[in-house]
């Protein structure tokens, strides 16, 4: 018969045995556990450092790189667009301190700066289109027409154009007095405002894409609305390009993806992701010297670019008489 002793010694047992394995467990297993986790983070340590290092090298050697393009620069473009008026346009979201670095890079390359336009968020609203459609129709010379599929966006660029810029040398640095109260009422309707005399027209224009790509509903419809502009402005000028950053991946409020997405407007139109950076900023002077040949081109670092950069000019093109690029 089995008593209360049996059972005692039974459960002291178990529990004793228990005991005994956990100890001998945790002895035979401590070692390799902890030396397998010590070498696993010494690994990842010398890993971090290695890539902080490489990081480090990186960054010295871009701004080495950056160093010398800028201290370089003002030879590399020098006369390139000389006698040429180049017209600013700034976008809601886009990058003042990157409109001056390539203004200045635009100055050194001999060409003027007609003036600064700046795009209002009013300017993008979709629901606002009746608004500048209506100011089109107002504003518009007898003569202009516009195609049947154009949109209000089209129909704006064209005629906003046609009051900043010239294909003609003979007429840049002139109001084109067919359209000399558009700036005005586009202004005074709160639709972009003016620094400097943006209407005594220049050749070529540049536009500065948001630094960040527009979001929302509306953000496919607000980068359209830009790259109309920018086309606008090179059918009636001597040549336009979208200059901006890169982003990683083509998203619908970014202009530049969307040029790049349009193969016909990407033979008229250029485009330059890397205007943030001192390269870049010369990339746009070659460009604009490439679009006075009548040819565009995709340019940076960005998806859809064709190229670093264009060819490096040799020699200083005619001005060119032709409509658009």
């Amino acid at each position: 018969m089995i008593d209360f002793r049996y059972h005692l010694v039974s459960i002291v047992a178990i529990f004793l045995a228990l005991a005994v394995g956990i100890v001998l467990g945790t002895t035979l297993l401590q070692d390799p556990a902890i030396d397998l986790a010590r070498r696993t983070s010494d690994e990842l340590t010398n890993t971090n450092n290695g890539l902080r290092s490489d990081l480090d090298a990186l960054r010295g050697r871009e701004a080495g790189n950056d160093a010398f393009i800028t201290s370089t620069t003002p030879e590399m473009v020098a006369g390139a667009l000389t006698g040429q008026r180049v017209l600013l346009v700034e976008t809601p979201g886009s990058s003042t301190t990157v409109r001056e670095a390539v203004q200045q890079v635009l100055t050194q390359s001999g060409a003027e700066i007609s003036g600064r336009v700046t795009l209002t968020e009013k300017f993008l609203d979709p629901k606002g289109t009746g608004v500048i459609d209506g100011l089109v129709s107002q504003l518009k010379p007898a003569n202009m027409a516009f195609p049947t599929t154009a949109t209000a966006w089209d129909r704006t660029a064209a005629l906003l154009a046609s009051a900043l810029v010239t294909n003609d040398q003979t007429q840049a640095g002139t109001p084109n007095p067919a359209t000399a109260d558009v700036v005005g009422a586009f202004e005074t309707g709160g639709l972009l405002s003016t620094d400097d005399e943006p209407d005594k027209r220049a050749t070529l224009a540049v536009m500065f894409a948001p630094e960040k790509p527009y979001e929302g509903e509306n953000a496919e419809v607000q980068a359209g609305a830009l790259v109309s502009m920018a086309n606008g402005l090179d059918a009636a000028g001597s040549g336009a390009l979208i200059a901006g950053a890169s982003v990683t991946a083509a998203v619908p409020g970014d202009p530049i993806s969307a040029v790049r997405d349009d193969s016909d407007i990407a033979k008229r139109v250029s485009t330059v992701d890397t205007a943030d950076m001192p390269m870049g900023r010369a990339v746009i002077v070659y460009s604009l010297r490439e679009q006075l040949g009548g040819r565009a081109g995709q340019y940076g670092i960005g998806k859809g670019a064709a190229s670093h950069m264009p060819a490096v000019p040799s020699a200083t093109p005619s001005p060119t008489t032709q409509s658009g690029s």
